[in-house]
């Protein structure tokens, strides 16, 4: 029991002093105890008797932790459980046998890698060890249960995690690699939450030069891109999403700064972004309705002048 200072009124400053110094020492213990729990969480990754309920509990709070990704990445054995985990359910794939539990799970695992793929610390040293293609067949499957378009949408989530900051180290990766067809895919078949992500990827890797560069590079890639987006404008008709619309919008805009690309949208721009058919989902989204009459500025301005052969108008369709 603490004794009050004889020399000090009740309730003076040698109580006040006191009270005042618990609360700056709160946080600091807070803050540890927080790390003790998730270096312990940690290790019960390599343990697979532990692991699922290690893998449940740092993915509820992987938020709290903070530099849980440097911790992941550097403690040993880590990197390769979560992976392990990822490789076990490619048997399931196909045929589809993937089933709710196995789904959790595995998105679990994928939560984990989204928060390494996020943290400047490590971001780069998860591309340079190419664990995104480990995703890939995830993003290959076209299944629609539940299980497997959770299992789909994680992992967008980790990609769409790498986008987020613009980096032309990551963008370079990435089309390395055949995320664009995937994403594609995704794009045409998937929920609309996942066709949201997928679009956005695609935004994020327009917007920057080299990811312009590579689409508008064969009239092929245009086309594959310019197909998608057009269907699914098509369906938005039908069953609106300002969400969505927005980033496709966002990526015809961005396609408009090439001088070839413009030149085929001046043709294959689908009409309902012409007329008045997304008025009432685009009314409350005023940075949406600038970026379409920016749009339909640069695609029904004067025509560029171009090089003989040199747009896409050889492949162009009515």
């Amino acid at each position: 029991m603490a004794l009050l200072s004889m020399n000090s009124p009740f309730g003076g400053p040698s109580s006040s002093s006191s009270s005042a110094a618990t609360p700056s020492l709160a946080p600091q213990a807070n803050r540890d105890r927080k790390m003790h729990s998730a270096e312990q969480l940690v290790l019960d990754l390599s343990n697979p008797d532990l692991r699922e309920d290690a893998l449940l509990e740092l993915s509820k709070k992987r938020e709290l932790f903070q530099d849980l990704a440097p911790l992941l990445w550097n403690s040993f054995g880590t990197m390769a459980a979560l992976l392990q985990e990822i490789v076990s359910i490619y048997p399931v794939l196909s045929p589809p046998n993937l089933t709710p539990a196995q789904s959790n799970r595995v998105c679990n695992a994928l939560a984990l890698l989204q928060c390494v793929a996020s943290h400047p610390e490590t971001r780069m040293m998860f591309l340079n060890a190419h664990i995104p293609l480990y995703l890939y067949p995830f993003l290959n499957t076209t299944s629609k249960s539940r299980p497997f378009e959770f299992l789909r949408l994680t992992s967008l989530g980790v990609i769409g995690a790498l986008v987020k900051v613009d980096d032309t180290d990551v963008i370079s990766f990435l089309l390395s690699t055949e995320i664009i067809p995937l994403c594609l895919r995704t794009m045409e078949m998937g929920s609309e939450l996942s066709k949201t992500v997928a679009t956005f990827i695609v935004q994020k890797i327009l917007l920057d030069e080299m990811g312009l560069d590579y689409i508008c590079t064969t009239a092929e890639r245009f086309f594959a891109v310019g197909r998608v987006l057009a269907n699914m404008v098509a369906v938005l008709a039908e069953q609106p999403s300002s969400r969505l619309l927005k980033h496709i919008i966002r990526c015809y805009l961005r396609l408009s700064d090439n001088a070839r690309a413009c030149d085929a949208l001046r043709s294959c721009l689908p009409d309902m972004l012409r007329d008045n058919t997304f008025n009432s989902c685009l009314r409350d989204d005023p940075t949406s309705r600038k970026w379409l009459l920016q749009l339909l500025h640069n695609v029904e301005g004067p025509r560029a002048a171009l090089p003989a052969g040199g747009g896409f108008e050889h492949l162009l369709v009515n």
